[in-house]
């Protein structure tokens, strides 16, 4: 059991708590499984959840003063590290356009009935450590794997519909099968969803996608109907056939590259992940058919990027991490556009990418193995090697024109405006180019003398 139980027990000893404080929730189901317990902990108590984190304070076993909630009879306090959310044993109802419930005092039957899942619904006394299943359904379903509500599935999801997104997690995460009727429920349950703030979807999204498991559960999302949800953009990609050099419609395709991602990087980056689920949004509304018949996606990755940078927003992504999925899909196409890798493409790609090339490189990688098998793959090794050379040579801040702006105006004996930053532009042309060595202001000046616009 975990160290922060264990002192939680020795403290309610000869105390009204004593033998009536149980574990519950995920740190149950993860022991029996034999999964790492994390330091997030659920206790459920008959007496008065605040008050006994208040008793945990008073006796130093909390380690901050506690947090409580006495509408809905809750507190939060951290004991040896882990963070505890004590609870007094209530049953719940819900307002039609709320998630947030009326309680009531309840017996632990009954508060069992209101959580998500039967096997999140299992108690473990910390005082005997005995494991009760008060539905008596909860263990089997965790010996057979199997996702089932302790009520009827669609009353459990109108209650609180975050639930339908924790379904899919959960069946992803544990490796379980939707109990029959569940995926039904969540299907005509879906327009439930709306009423929850798109922070709690992006967090539900996230851990979704941090495993390798992440394109399964999109599948789900997508083929029960909650994803057209939150991110509409994402579901017109489905049925949307890419032409000859693919065997995989826009959505399958994605699907597919984000597996090889996880392939080939053995824990990519969120931004990266996001980048392989963003990087063909933009070809349903740029979709066209030339003269020849052929299909085009003509500046895809540019309306991509926008319309990643709207999704994102819309589910709350912090605006450090927007910016870098936009241009990781903006750049998508770069290195396949041109036959050679050139020195002076890479610097290019160096100046724009930065800290990013690499995510960039594994983006290109997991979209191109995702082509139709016989397509000739491009090969990356060549342009890692050409950036190689250019990042041990040259540091990429030195990748700009030699010249401020003030020195510019000096040489040139223009006042500043428009005129100052093209020329500017130019000298940093002239580095990316080869012509003119970073860091090298005579040369720049020799520049600036002998060349008009």
């Amino acid at each position: 059991m975990h160290p922060a139980i264990k002192a939680i027990r020795t403290a309610i000893q000869g105390t009204p708590f004593q033998d009536d404080v149980y574990l519950v929730g995920g740190a149950v189901r993860d022991a029996l499984l034999g999964i790492p317990v994390k330091n997030d902990l659920d206790l459920v108590t008959r007496g008065s959840a605040p008050a006994l984190a208040q008793l945990l304070w008073e006796k130093r076993i909390a380690e901050i003063a506690p947090v409580t909630y006495p509408r809905f009879g809750t507190a939060m306090i951290q004991v040896q590290g882990a963070n505890i959310e004590l609870v007094t044993a209530r049953k719940e109802s819900y307002a039609e356009t709320s998630r947030k419930p009326n309680v009531e005092p309840a017996t632990y039957e009954e508060d069992a009935q209101r959580r998500d899942f039967t096997v999140n619904a299992l108690f473990q006394n910390i005082d005997s450590e005995d494991v009760w299943d008060p539905l008596g359904s909860g263990l089997s379903d965790l010996k057979y794997r199997t996702l089932r509500t302790p009520l009827d599935p669609e009353l459990t999801f109108h209650d609180d519909p975050l639930r339908m997104l924790r379904a899919i997690r959960f069946r992803w995460q544990l490796d379980f099968e939707l109990a029959p009727g569940l995926r039904e429920a969540i299907q005509s349950s879906r327009q439930r969803l709306r009423i929850i703030s798109f922070e709690r979807i992006r967090d539900e999204l996230v851990k979704m996608l941090a495993r390798p498991s992440g394109p399964n559960a999109l599948g789900d999302l997508m083929d029960t109907g909650l994803l057209e949800i939150f991110a509409p953009e994402l579901v017109a990609m489905k049925r949307v056939d890419q032409g000859s050099y693919h065997h995989l419609d826009v959505w399958e395709h994605t699907l597919l590259a984000m597996r090889n991602l996880w392939k080939s990087v053995e824990q990519p980056s969120q931004n990266l992940v996001l980048g392989v689920l963003f990087h063909d949004i933009g070809k349903p509304p740029t979709r066209a058919i030339d003269p020849e018949g052929k299909i085009r996606f003509f500046g895809h990755e540019a309306i991509g990027a926008e319309m990643t940078r709207e999704v994102l927003r819309r589910l709350k992504f912090a605006e450090r991490d927007v910016e870098p999925v936009a241009r990781l899909v903006k750049n998508h196409m770069r290195l396949g556009s041109s036959p050679t890798f050139t020195p002076s493409a890479a610097r290019r790609l160096l100046r724009d990418l930065g800290d990013q090339v690499d995510e960039l490189l594994e983006l290109v990688s997991a979209d191109a193995s995702a082509l139709k098998p016989g397509v000739r793959q491009l090969d990356l090794t060549p342009i890692r090697s050409q950036l190689a050379q250019i990042q041990r040579a040259t540091p990429r801040s030195a990748l700009e024109s030699p010249l401020s702006g003030e020195e510019i105006m000096e040489i040139k004996q223009i006042a500043p405006g428009l005129e100052v930053g093209k020329w500017k532009r130019f000298l940093t042309e002239k580095v990316l180019d080869g012509e003119l060595a970073p860091g090298d202001k005579e040369a720049a000046k020799q520049f600036l003398e002998t060349s008009k616009f």
